[in-house]
């Protein structure tokens, strides 16, 4: 499969470099609530984390190894620096998956080596066999990364490359670290390697890159239509800074493309011959996925996945897509798993109907979840005429796969209006401290329920970001919410939605409470680790 020149391998980061987005942070259950969705999109590799970086990001690559990977499922990925303490618990961490890989890094440009590690060209060429063949005694699948391989010279990479393949890795990763580099640039540093490695028949060429410049993509098409077979990329794009290449445009780009991307299937446009394994009609929902847990919404113009990507407000375009689709639109919306059915359930359906909806739409309960889940759709049945599959999304979104939860949101009422100042009361209850009623004044009324709910949880925190949309049409539409709260240098996202946006906005700001309460707690309990040769959160 992975010399076959006719496919291309998505190796997905989002659960390591795509948590490294400010806010973005996972627990262990929405990791694995990922990972779930990530085996059913098809994708080759899941790199479900750091495991050196803590405890919780050991334990959450272990979990999703046992429950994940399998025979004929992703192979399970976890990321280590080129030491033997981060290259041991990386293979600990794998050791549960049918198929695990270690992939291990160092930086080979001269700009990191002298202002970073503080090492010679001779200090990483001799590093780096040593490295890969620790990792190789632990496990059969290696990936090597030269880190910022975009700003390094080329002659020097050929070196650590030819090393790094003789010593036993299998996928070498050509990573443009800052995003700094051109597709033309890009293109040529992958057909050089391919020219001037004598051994790299015997790996696998892989590229990841950063978004800096809105090359990524771009730079990633080049990098294949030069050799590369293995592409490093995030559900919706996310990942450090302006975040990564996005997998969904990568695939459909070569899946719309097809025949300019792969001249070995043939010439007809229409073959069925795909580049890649994805079940591109997964795509939208894994994106839905993604969105909803980590908080990070996805802006209405992104390509294949944003609201309007397949929206027409011309004339001259609804003109041309009534009389044929192909005039103005390029992919069919089937494709992605975008449907046109709006209305799924009403108020007089059970909760088997219910139940097997969510579980189509990737959602597989618990039996608890599953009665919350199913009390909550009621309730909005009972105030919303038609319920689409993005209102049963909505509803379970902030319920499960959240953080223990310290603090419950039980009551908010607020007064406001043109010639009165915007109070709210709320009742919090505090699993440390009991239940209590404060009331503030705001700005506004969200403003006012933001500071009645600090005022009862005494929790520092810097509200920093607040956000809400339709998630359907009407005036009934749910509202979604997003709260970004920041604490020590750390953002907390929290996510919520309700059909009065205000209510949802008080408990987006619980739930967003209740993940810096976890998060300071994981940091006291699991302090981060002394780095041994970079830092403990690298972006490659």
């Amino acid at each position: 499969m992975a010399k076959d020149p006719g496919r291309v391998l998505i190796f997905d980061t989002t659960l390591r470099d795509g948590e490294q987005s400010p806010g973005a942070s996972l627990n262990l259950e929405e990791k694995l609530a990922i990972a779930q969705q990530l085996a059913r999109l098809g994708v080759d590799v899941i790199e479900a984390g750091f495991p050196f970086a803590s405890a919780g990001d050991f334990a959450a690559v272990q979990r999703i190894a046992q429950q994940v990977g399998g025979e004929n499922g992703p192979i399970i990925c976890g990321l280590a620096r080129a030491s033997k303490a981060d290259i041991k618990a990386c293979a600990d961490a794998v050791a549960p998956a049918p198929r695990g890989r270690i992939h291990t890094f160092i930086a080979t440009s001269d700009i990191h080596l002298e202002h970073k590690l503080r090492k010679s060209r001779k200090d990483v060429l001799a590093i780096v066999p040593e490295m890969v063949s620790y990792a190789r005694s632990l496990i059969e699948d290696v990936e090597f990364s030269c880190e910022d391989a975009g700003r390094s010279d080329p002659e020097f990479l050929y070196e650590v490359i030819e090393a790094a393949i003789s010593a036993g890795a299998t996928t070498i990763n050509i990573p443009d670290t800052v995003g700094y580099t051109t597709p033309s640039e890009f293109g040529g540093l992958i057909a050089g390697i391919n020219q001037h490695v004598p051994n790299i028949d015997e790996a696998v060429i892989s590229v990841h890159g950063h978004n800096d410049l809105g090359l990524a993509v771009a730079n990633f098409l080049e990098a294949v239509k030069n050799g590369a077979r293995q592409l490093e990329c995030t559900i919706n794009g996310i990942g450090e800074r302006a975040g990564n290449a996005s997998l969904e445009e990568l695939v459909m780009a070569m899946h719309v493309r097809r025949r300019y991307f792969n001249p070995f299937m043939g010439r007809a446009e229409d073959s069925p011959t795909p580049l890649t394994a994805v079940r591109t009609e997964e795509l939208t929902k894994t994106s839905r996925l993604v969105s909803n847990l980590t908080g990070m919404v996805v802006q209405p113009n992104k390509a294949i996945v944003g609201a309007n990507a397949f929206a027409h407000e011309s004339g001259i375009h609804q003109d041309g897509v009534l009389k044929n689709r192909l005039t103005y639109e390029i992919i069919d919306a089937r494709t992605v798993g975008l449907s046109d059915n709006r209305i799924s359930l009403g108020k007089l359906s059970g909760r088997s109907a219910v139940r097997a909806r969510l579980e189509e739409l990737g959602y597989n309960l618990t039996r608890d979840d599953l009665d919350e889940a199913f009390a909550r759709f009621k309730d909005l049945a009972d105030r919303k005429r038609e319920i689409t599959d993005r209102d049963l999304e909505a509803i379970v979104s902030e319920q499960v796969q959240q953080p223990e939860a310290r603090f419950q949101l039980k009551f908010v009422q607020v007064s406001c209006g043109s010639s009165s100042r915007p109070t709210a009361t709320v009742t919090l209850i505090d699993e440390e401290g009991g239940e209590s009623t404060g009331s503030a004044v705001g700005t506004g009324p969200v403003d006012a329920v933001c500071r009645a709910l600090n005022g009862l949880a005494d929790v520092p925190n810097d509200l920093i970001e607040f956000s809400v949309k339709s998630v359907t049409e009407g005036i009934d539409a749910i509202g979604e919410v997003t709260i970004r709260l920041r604490r020590d240098g750390s953002l907390y996202s929290g996510h919520a939605a309700d059909t009065d946006v205000v209510v949802a906005a008080a408990m987006a700001f619980v739930n967003a409470l209740n993940r810096l309460v976890a998060g300071q707690e994981r940091q006291s309990l699991h302090p981060q680790k002394d780095p041994v040769v970079l830092d403990a959160r690298p972006t490659l």
